[in-house]
C-alpha cells in the first residue's frame, strides 16, 4: 500500500477518534465543565494549538495528480499534500531575504518577487513553506511518542502498585535501571539501533520517557487500592481486573491528560535536540534550526531561517504549556482542594 494512502487513512481515523472523544466529553457533565473552564482560561492557546493541527492535518492528507505543470516534473507524479500545492513552483536559486525581489547574494533578481513572506534558505526553498510542513513532524513527534509512552506507563505502574510483591519488584528494578542510564546516550543508542525515520525516532523516544508517569501512576495505584470503596469492591468479591478497570483507570484518567500534555513539549524539544545533533527527523523545525546555525556567521547574517523555525516552535510550545497548567488547575484534586 503506497504510504499517502495509508497517511490518509491514519488522518481519516484520528479525526473519528477525536470526535468520538469529543460526543463522550460532551455526554459527560464532569469532563464538560472542566473542558468549559479551561476554553474560559486558555481560549488563545486552544486556537492557537488548533491552528498547528490544521496545518498539520492539510499536511497529511495527499494524493496523485492534480497539479499544473511546473519546473519539477518528477513532483506531479508523486503525492502531494494541500501545503505542497500551495507552494508549488516555489524554489529559487539561493538565498532570499524576506518579501525580497533579488536573491540577498549576488542580486540576481527572483523568479517569484515578494511572494517569500519569510524569505528562502541556501537552495532557494520557502522559509514559510518549510515552518509550515514542520508542524507536521512536531505534532506528530509529541502526540505519537505520547500515546505510546504513557500506555507503556499505565501497563507496568499500575500493576506493580495494585499487586505489589515480586511484580512491584521487578517493575521497580527496570525503572530504576532505565533512571539510572544517562537519558540521552540511551537514546541516541536507540535510534542508532532502529534507524533514523520518524517512526523509530518516536519508539525510541518513547522507550526513554516512559519511566517518570510509571512512578506517578504506581505511587497513586497505592494510595487508590487503599481506598474504602475499592475495600469494598474487594469485599464484595468483585475481580481485580474489573476493580483496575472501573475503579483504578478512571481515577487516574486527570493525570493521564495532564502528563500527555506537558510531555509533549518536552518530546517536541527533544527532537530539536536530536536534530541539532544531526540525528533528528527530516523536515522538523529541529533540523531548520540545525541547517541555519551556520548562517548566523555570514556576514550579513542570515537570520530569517533560523527565526522562522524559533518562532514556530515557541508558539507550540508555549500554547501547550500554557494549555496544560490550566488542566492540572482544572483537573488535579489537590490543586481543587487548595483553592476551596
Amino acid at each position: 500500500m503506497e504510504a499517502h494512502i495509508v497517511s490518509n487513512a491514519v488522518v481519516g481515523v484520528l479525526l473519528v477518534g477525536l470526535a468520538a472523544l469529543v460526543v463522550g466529553v460532551r455526554r459527560s457533565r464532569l469532563w464538560s465543565d472542566a473542558f468549559r473552564e479551561i476554553w474560559v482560561r486558555r481560549r488563545g492557546a486552544i486556537c492557537v494549538i488548533a491552528l498547528y493541527l490544521t496545518v498539520a492535518l492539510l499536511d497529511s492528507i495527499a494524493w496523485v495528480g492534480g497539479m499544473a505543470d511546473g519546473k519539477d516534473a518528477v513532483a506531479r507524479h508523486q503525492a502531494q499534500s494541500l501545503i505542497d500545492r500551495l507552494f508549488v513552483d516555489s524554489q529559487e536559486r539561493s538565498y532570499s531575504a524576506p518579501l525580497a525581489a533579488h536573491e540577498f547574494y549576488g542580486g540576481a533578481p527572483l523568479e517569484r518577487p515578494g511572494s517569500h513572506l519569510l524569505g528562502t534558505d541556501l537552495i532557494g526553498r520557502d522559509v514559510f513553506y518549510l515552518s509550515l510542513k514542520g508542524a507536521r513532524v512536531a505534532l506528530l513527534i509529541g502526540g505519537l511518542t505520547s500515546l505510546l509512552a504513557i500506555p507503556l506507563a499505565l501497563l507496568f505502574g499500575v500493576p506493580a502498585g495494585y499487586f505489589g510483591g515480586r511484580l512491584d519488584d521487578v517493575v521497580f528494578f527496570v525503572m530504576s535501571t532505565l533512571a539510572s542510564m544517562p537519558g540521552l546516550l540511551l537514546l541516541i543508542a536507540l535510534i542508532m539501533v532502529l534507524g533514523k525515520s520518524t517512526l523509530a525516532i518516536c519508539f525510541a523516544l518513547a522507550v526513554t520517557g516512559w519511566v517518570g508517569f510509571c512512578r506517578v501512576a504506581r505511587g497513586e495505584t497505592l494510595k487508590l487500592r487503599e481506598l474504602e470503596y475499592v475495600s469494598a469492591a474487594r469485599a464484595l468479591g468483585v475481580s481485580e481486573s474489573r476493580i483496575l478497570l472501573r475503579h483504578i483507570l478512571p481515577n487516574l484518567m486527570h493525570l493521564v491528560i495532564i502528563t500527555f500534555v506537558l510531555m509533549f513539549s518536552g518530546l517536541v524539544l527533544s527532537e530539536a535536540i536530536l536534530s541539532w545533533l544531526g540525528i533528528g527527523v527530516d523536515g522538523s523545525w529541529g533540523q531548520m534550526i540545525d541547517q541555519a546555525r551556520n548562517e548566523l556567521s555570514r556576514d550579513p547574517v542570515v537570520w530569517w531561517n533560523v527565526a522562522a523555525a524559533g518562532a514556530a516552535l515557541f508558539g507550540l510550545i508555549l500554547s501547550v504549556n500554557f494549555v496544560g497548567d490550566a488542566l492540572r488547575d482544572t483537573l488535579d484534586p489537590r490543586t481543587i482542594r487548595e483553592a476551596e
